[in-house]
């Protein structure tokens, strides 16, 4: 048996949908004079950051990062070949089509199967996009596909045509080890003091770089830091796309402190292994909750930056470890209007 996913882990919000179909460009539901928005990372933080954004626009695309190895992902990874699956399942779920049939197909797709078999905890969604893969030989043929299928707003592209593994170096009370594995390190104790990726330099689909090229806004974050979000610049491809966007770009920072990725650290101290890792790169604008705004510490980092900070309340009412979409939805619309235009060469 399957069992469906929890409404509040998958709510949508009230949208109007035009039909969806991959034209020869590849961009789903795409409309001409609309802003072409990107957003980058994986998991729970890109599904709020789709979410806020799938009403600001139809051309909206979603990259997301190809180096999960635990869980029905890792499975499939392991066994097939394949990217891992399940953080594109959740892109793609977050931008189903606001009806009976997208919710349907959404809620399908992100059911997991109990049994006392192989296929137990397995989602759906993972074994279909894997077929897909299969069927079409192409990673984002297969990918379009589902999203024709949910009659998705947007499209949902991969980081890289091949799966990634991380290695961290993590500083702990018993001294620096390495660790591998993007599940290893996100639960790793300790501090991570460097990381890189294998293979160092994976080719990346055309349409993922020309998505950040032909952006009018990128968005990167909120996420697991080093792992759905910093990862994105160890693609050498992803990292001179992104740069040439950077003033385009809006970083969102994640809200918990309870993380273990980022245990014992603040906010300040992920714009630093951000500024650290990509030491060219400088975003428009940087969000923060307030409950992280008011230190004085990632105020003067970010001055230091030449960054723009922009707070608002954005935690989940009850939750305070995800950001609410209808007010980010509200921040990215304001900052949108605000961003240089396309061609526009920062002077600085």
């Amino acid at each position: 048996m399957t069992t469906a996913p929890s409404s509040g882990d998958y709510a949508v919000a009230d949208s109007s949908v035009a039909d969806a179909s991959v034209a020869d460009s590849g961009v789903i539901n795409a409309s001409a004079g609309e802003p072409s928005i990107v957003a980058l990372g994986g998991g729970h933080g890109l599904y709020a950051t789709l979410t806020a954004l799938r009403d600001l626009t139809p051309s909206l695309t979603a990259i997301v990062t190809v180096a999960d190895d635990g869980g029905s992902s890792g499975r499939l990874r392991s066994e097939l070949g394949v990217l891992p699956p399940g953080d594109l399942r959740m892109a793609l779920s977050a931008l189903c089509e606001d009806t009976e049939w997208g919710r349907t197909w959404r809620d399908v797709l992100q059911s997991r199967f109990e049994s006392d078999g192989p296929l137990d905890g397995h989602a759906l969604g993972n074994l279909l996009i894997a077929s897909l893969w299969e069927y079409t030989g192409s990673a984002v043929d297969g990918l379009d596909w589902v999203a024709r299928l949910l009659r998705a707003r947007g499209r949902v592209l991969p980081q890289a045509d091949v799966p990634l593994e991380i290695v961290a170096n993590v500083e702990s009370a018993a001294g620096t080890v390495e660790v591998r594995g993007q599940a290893q390190v996100a639960t790793a104790p300790g501090r991570i003091l460097n990381f890189r990726i294998e293979p160092s330099r994976p080719s990346v689909p055309h349409a993922t770089v020309a998505a950040i090229t032909d952006a009018d806004m990128v968005v990167l974050g909120p996420g697991s830091w080093y792992t759905s979000v910093l990862t994105h610049f160890l693609v050498p491809d992803m990292a001179t796309a992104l740069q040439g966007a950077a003033r385009r770009t809006v970083v969102t920072l994640n809200l918990a402190y309870d993380d273990i990725e980022t245990a014992g650290t603040d906010r300040v101290d992920d714009v630093r292994a951000m500024r650290a890792l990509v030491p060219g790169f400088r975003p428009a604008v940087v969000v923060a909750d307030t409950g992280h705004s008011d230190d004085a510490a990632l105020r003067a980092e970010l001055r230091d930056w030449g960054v723009e900070l922009v707070s608002a309340d954005l935690a989940l009412d009850g939750d305070t470890a995800r950001h609410d979409p209808a007010v980010l939805r509200g921040v990215y619309q304001d900052v949108l209007a605000q961003l240089p235009s396309r061609g526009v060469i920062d002077p600085h």
